[in-house]
């Protein structure tokens, strides 16, 4: 998507973005599949890829991190960063592009392929000085991972209430508090993490929280968070008494969520461009199952009543693409997208939900399996739908955006 001479917006993928899909698509089958050929039944069998608490072997994190340090070596991995964190400065536009294809393969080992909640976010540019060479670089090269510390038990989306707490003592601050749901917690060389500052009555509701660099060795992991769909992925971390020196403090002191805010758009970007990947993944595969597939003498796609389910799922997705590149677009212009970002997250999650519960009702007992894409995808689909904001987050800040709601 770019401008073309007349000076309107055009929906054509340049041919830079196409060098780069292809050569995405390369590395996959050169690198990923054999990886995952390879780990054999520990990938395609839940019960054999984890620990009895949920936590994933270490056939798997090793796969998932070797894919992401050659991803990185082949320069994709944080491609989307500026050129002086160690990324190519690519636009949103080709960042969408690239995460909705490499989505379009499927939820394996391929995400890993691009930077995912465990890699770079424009947050840790904020980094400076020492910080930059001992967290920022390693996690763009893939050789570190890291984590987002910010939701809590009780909390939920009201985040500006998170309960835990960082007080100054000398030249450190001592940390108290517990999150949870935390994504590549278990895994992380160090965590992103939120904590108050400075009391609400004193700052104003968004301000006076902090970001903190917390290293592995200095939080303790509680329960694992197995949501159906991504066992292994979350977990719960507590902090008591943790001391972290004042030069582990992430951009400014009491400022950590205006920061966090302003890149908001960008995580719902990656995320609908996941959830219409993962669409275009689950239509391809169904339409060829009722092409193949024949009952009552003919292709069960001649009938009405599947047939419609795929040609529906089609239509909302080819417009949850086009609401995805035109918020992709007004980021590379710096528009403000707020509300952009939100009907993107609302819409793209919501229309993968419906094409994934289609497509296993179209293959029927088939789409059941365990060892099918369609499930998997369904758990995805419902995950999609409460991270990064709820369904009810977005549409309310729709709604704000129409001076509906104060």
């Amino acid at each position: 998507m770019g401008v073309n001479t007349t000076g309107g917006v055009s929906f054509d993928t340049d041919e830079e973005t196409e060098l780069i899909l292809d050569s995405i698509d390369e590395f996959i089958e050169r690198e990923v599949e054999p990886i995952v050929e390879d780990l054999g039944d520990t990938y395609t069998n839940p019960r054999k890829g984890h620990h009895e608490n949920g936590r994933w072997t270490d056939e798997l994190l090793e796969a998932r991190e070797e894919i992401r340090r050659k991803s990185a070596e082949a320069g994709f991995y944080a491609m989307n960063l500026p050129e002086d964190a160690g990324g190519d400065g690519i636009s949103p536009v080709t960042w969408y592009r690239a995460k909705k294809h490499l989505a379009t393969h499927g939820g394996g080992l391929e995400r890993y392929v691009l930077a995912g909640p465990e890699g770079p976010k424009p947050l840790l540019l904020q980094a400076e000085g020492d910080q930059r060479e001992k967290y920022l670089e390693p996690t763009v090269r893939g050789e570190k991972s890291t984590a987002f510390g910010q939701t809590e038990p009780g909390v939920g989306s009201d985040s500006p209430n998170m309960e835990t707490t960082a007080e100054k003592d000398g030249d450190e601050w001592i940390i108290n508090g517990r999150k949870q749901w935390i994504t590549n917690a278990p895994y992380a060389d160090f965590v992103q993490l939120f904590a108050r500052t400075t009391p609400q009555e004193e700052v104003g509701r968004y301000g006076g929280i902090t970001c903190f660099i917390v290293e592995r060795d200095e939080y303790e992991i509680g329960s694992y968070n197995n949501a159906v769909g991504a066992e292994g992925s979350q977990a719960e971390i507590i902090l008591d008494g943790v001391r972290v020196p004042e030069d582990r403090v992430l951009g400014e002191v009491d400022e950590a969520f205006y920061a966090a805010m302003e890149f908001l758009s960008l995580g719902r970007l990656e995320l609908g461009a996941e959830a219409v990947g993962y669409s275009e993944y689950l239509l391809s595969e169904a339409g060829e199952y009722v092409t193949e597939r024949e009952a009552f003498g003919r292709s069960i796609g001649n009938f009405q009543q599947v047939s419609a389910k795929l040609a529906e799922g089609r239509a909302k997705t080819y417009a949850a693409d086009a609401a995805g590149l035109k918020l992709a677009w007004k980021m590379a212009q710096d528009e403000r997208t707020i509300m952009d970002s939100s009907v993107l997250k609302w819409f793209a999650t919501n229309v993968l939900w419906e094409v994934a519960d289609a497509a296993v009702q179209v293959n029927g007992a088939n789409g059941l399996a365990e060892e099918s894409p369609y499930m998997d995808l369904v758990h995805q689909a419902r995950i999609l739908r409460i991270v990064e904001g709820t369904d009810e987050i977005q549409l309310n800040t729709i709604a704000k955006s129409m001076g509906i709601t104060d």
